[in-house]
């Protein structure tokens, strides 16, 4: 039997493989009016196409718990029913094709209000420009140059971006998701808070690692008391900055050591599964690439954690997706832009693996 396509439970849910699509930004949602921030055709047929490729599950893209805290104004949403019931489409077609709908829930802090990345390289769009305004984080310390310092939050403002991400889980449950993943990684606002790179703060939420960790394990708390006890949560983590760890590299970051610390944390408080990616935080800092570049941080975690782990990072082959499964490196992978190549890279997967998958009944043959 093919590691990739045995099926996968978590609490009561039960993935069919383990060849997951990882959220990826589409940048194609209404950036006013009515239906702002809500998945239109293009979100259905990108998503429905991987369905029919056989996906085991699907993670929607980055999906804002709030309008500030999109990364750009052609992001989706939960904040309101229009968005919430946009969704119902595509989850119900997911569902019919047996993969299980996620969705990944975020705030962009300090990288947000900018454009989409085929505009202007994805550069900052400023308070004043059309569709602008005033990103926050946890320190007024910009992005990179040429954008601007965010508003640096108050302890009542996290307070309320918390119940925010509570809020959009319970949206996303009437939605009719299965998995709910948090973002914490990519130099996004959770991210923003763990690494003493972003967060400069001298309150009880800066400072030590039980300071720098608090707002995360806010948000995990708050989502997993709103979220079903049978219904998985999981957690997306970068799990290096890509600093510390480089000697000629002065700066501090957050760390390999780190993310095996708070996974251990995360797992106490009802994390079913650590997505482990890297990176984001620090535009310029030097990071290693090649085939399953990240795939090393994810199995760390697995084996000193206990907790199940998604890798991801260059993985392109059915026989390389395979292998990190069978060698115990990971519970599933998740690929990005191999499934925008190959909408059922599971389907050419499961014929070299020799491996069973469904096949909708529309393409099969008539007698």
């Amino acid at each position: 039997m093919s590691a990739l396509f045995e099926p996968l439970s978590l609490r009561s849910l039960t993935v069919p493989n383990r060849l997951w699509m990882a959220p990826m930004c589409q940048y194609s949602a209404a950036p006013e009016g009515p239906e702002t921030g809500a998945p239109g055709d293009w979100h259905f047929q990108h998503l429905a196409a991987r369905a029919v490729g056989g996906t085991g599950l699907i993670l929607v893209e980055a999906t804002a718990v709030s309008p500030e805290g999109r990364i750009s104004p052609y992001d989706l949403g939960l904040w309101n029913d229009t968005q919430t019931e946009a969704f119902r489409r595509i989850t119900g077609f997911l569902k019919e094709q047996g993969t299980t709908p996620g969705i990944q829930i975020a705030h962009a802090g300090r990288k947000a209000s900018t454009e989409r990345g085929w505009v202007n390289r994805g550069g900052p769009i400023l308070p004043g420009q059309r569709h602008g305004w005033e990103p926050v984080a946890p320190s007024p310390v910009p992005f990179a140059e040429g954008y601007q310092a965010p508003a640096e939050l108050s302890v009542a403002q996290i307070g309320e971006i918390v119940a925010q991400f509570a809020a959009a889980a319970r949206r996303a449950l009437a939605a009719g998701f299965e998995v709910i993943e948090i973002h914490g990684a990519h130099g996004y606002l959770i991210n923003e808070f763990l690494s003493p790179f972003t967060n400069r703060r001298t309150d009880g939420y800066g400072g030590s690692y039980e300071n720098r960790t608090r707002f995360a394990r806010e948000v995990v708390d708050a989502v997993r008391e709103v979220w079903p006890d049978e219904l998985p949560v999981f957690f997306r983590i970068s799990a290096t900055d890509w600093l510390t760890e480089d000697e000629s590299d002065p700066r501090e970051g957050w760390t390999a050591d780190d993310t095996v610390r708070f996974a251990r944390d995360l797992r106490e408080r009802g994390i079913d599964l650590l997505d482990t990616s890297t990176g984001g935080n620090a535009p310029d800092a030097k990071i290693a690439t090649g085939p399953g570049y990240q795939v090393p941080f994810a199995e760390r975690v697995r084996k000193e954690s206990g907790l199940a782990v998604g890798a991801v990072g260059l993985i392109t082959e059915p026989r390389q997706a395979e292998k990190i499964l069978a060698d115990g490196q990971a519970d599933a992978v998740l690929l990005g832009r191999e499934l925008l190549r190959n909408p059922s890279f599971a389907r050419q997967a499961a014929r070299e693996l020799d491996a069973p998958i469904a096949v909708p009944p529309q393409y099969l043959r008539s007698a």
